[in-house]
């Protein structure tokens, strides 16, 4: 088993606190993941996958460890990871992060950004990242985009999600405690989940 199947395997809450420490790389640009939430497909009524697969969430049914992209307020790209046995539909959506490489192809895109405003907060993240709709589906161990696993912080919080409705109290995301990176809490916004 390669050690990102193995950083997969599980259930999705178990799972999503290991990609703390992760780094995801696009091109030149490498994010080391700060902040993640949980999604559980079927189980979960916050979960894009609640109702059964469809076009738009086909991949996080499929094998762990492909990205699962979509379109959030009509302009953020937002990358998750598919976790768990295929037909599962889990997933770990990537909240926020540290640039640990490309940060001037980011600062170039964002002029008058703070460095840790770059990738705070799942679109910011997505988009310092270079994510596209295109990508969905992308094998995380040898496509475009990649996640290695990296070093788990040393103290990890949880608590409820943010920009959830439905099953929002779940104490289903995960974030490296005191880093600057990680986003605000926001209760009950208008987003879906993934």
């Amino acid at each position: 088993m390669s050690a990102l199947a193995e950083l997969l395997n599980g259930p999705v809450e178990e799972v999503a606190p290991r990609l703390l420490g992760a780094v995801v790389r696009h091109g030149p640009v490498a994010v080391r993941l700060t902040e993640v939430e949980a999604y559980d497909g079927a189980n979960d009524p916050a979960s894009h996958a609640f109702r059964g697969p469809t076009d738009r969430n086909r991949v996080m049914f499929g094998p762990a460890g492909h990205l699962y992209c979509y379109l959030s307020h009509g302009i953020h790209v937002c990358g998750n990871v598919s976790v768990g046995p295929e037909g599962s539909a889990s997933g770990v959506l990537m909240r926020a992060g540290e640039l640990v490489d490309g940060i001037d192809v980011v600062r170039a895109l964002r002029p008058g950004v703070a460095d840790r405003d770059l990738a705070r907060g799942p679109g910011r993240l997505g988009r310092a990242l270079g994510l596209r709709l295109d990508l969905n589906g992308t094998d995380l161990a040898t496509g475009q985009v990649t996640v290695t696993p990296g070093e788990s912080p040393a103290r990890i919080s949880s608590g409820p999600r943010t920009g959830v409705r439905n099953a929002a109290e779940r104490a289903w995301r995960f974030w490296t405690t005191g880093d600057p990176t990680v986003s605000p809490y926001r209760r009950h916004a208008h987003a879906s989940g993934l």
